[in-house]
């Protein structure tokens, strides 16, 4: 018994020509048209695919290889979708959703989306900004050998933790600044880490990735070592086409 049809990505017809794509469990990816839009896919070898690493990996990396041979403009799928046939995607969404489909392809012509990922160390920052402060410094450093009340000691956390934060939003300030006007769309996510403190995903031209990574350089010279940047230059929309706005 068939397992079904594992969906990659929708691309505006005509879609991927004479690509030899590699889909999860090594199988050979296909194209399927329907109503002017052209879905990638392979046939599923499991009824449900387990979000692993390689498996995600495997997704993402079939959407990069049809955008670097040059087929820009798509509308990423989320990981582990497999439908039974061609007929239930018609109804639930190219017949429904069309035109909205197409007005988010417009919109992604020309773009691509680009992240960064900030990472800072805590007690490297929070070292830095008692050095930074010496009257904060001498109030933390009061609380060892000493008997303090429980408000003193509530008072002097709170007065670390506001400075922690002011430093935290100068950092995020400065690339917002710097990098924000470069994009035509900005979107910032949740943080996933306790060491992570910003997460961005941008929208920008095409071709102006070589300057955006200049300024991503800029400003990690800038904090001098102080952060860990991830800085992600080529992936699928995800930020700016999802599947699950359609239709909003």
């Amino acid at each position: 018994m068939s397992n079904g049809l594992y969906l990659y990505g929708i691309f505006p017809a005509p879609g991927p020509q004479g690509l030899a794509l590699e889909g999860l469990d090594k199988q050979p990816v296909f194209n399927q048209a329907i109503d002017g839009f052209v879905f990638l896919y392979s046939e599923a070898q499991q009824e449900r695919y387990l979000a692993s690493r390689k498996n995600l990996l495997g997704h993402e990396r079939v959407l990069e290889q049809a955008m670097q041979a040059g087929y820009q403009t798509l509308l990423p799928l989320q990981f582990g979708l497999i439908i039974q046939d061609w007929d239930t995607v018609a109804q639930q969404l190219t017949i429904p959703h069309g035109e909205r489909m197409k007005q988010l392809f417009d919109r992604l012509d020309g773009q691509r989306e680009v992240s960064i990922k900030l990472f800072w160390t805590q007690d490297v920052e929070l070292q830095m900004l008692l050095n930074e402060n010496q009257d904060l410094k001498a109030k933390r450093d009061s609380l060892e050998g000493k008997t303090l009340s429980m408000d003193e000691v509530v008072l002097i956390g709170q007065a670390i933790e506001r400075a922690m934060e002011s430093r935290k939003q100068a950092i995020i300030n400065a690339f917002r600044e710097t990098l924000n006007a470069l994009a035509t769309e900005v979107v910032e996510n949740d943080t996933l880490t306790e060491s992570m403190i910003y997460n961005a995903a941008y929208l920008i031209p095409w071709d102006a990735e070589l300057e955006f990574s200049r300024h991503v350089e800029a400003l990690d010279r800038d904090f001098d070592g102080r952060l860990k940047i991830r800085y992600n230059n080529l992936t699928a929309p995800y930020n700016f086409a999802r599947l699950e706005r359609l239709g909003q």
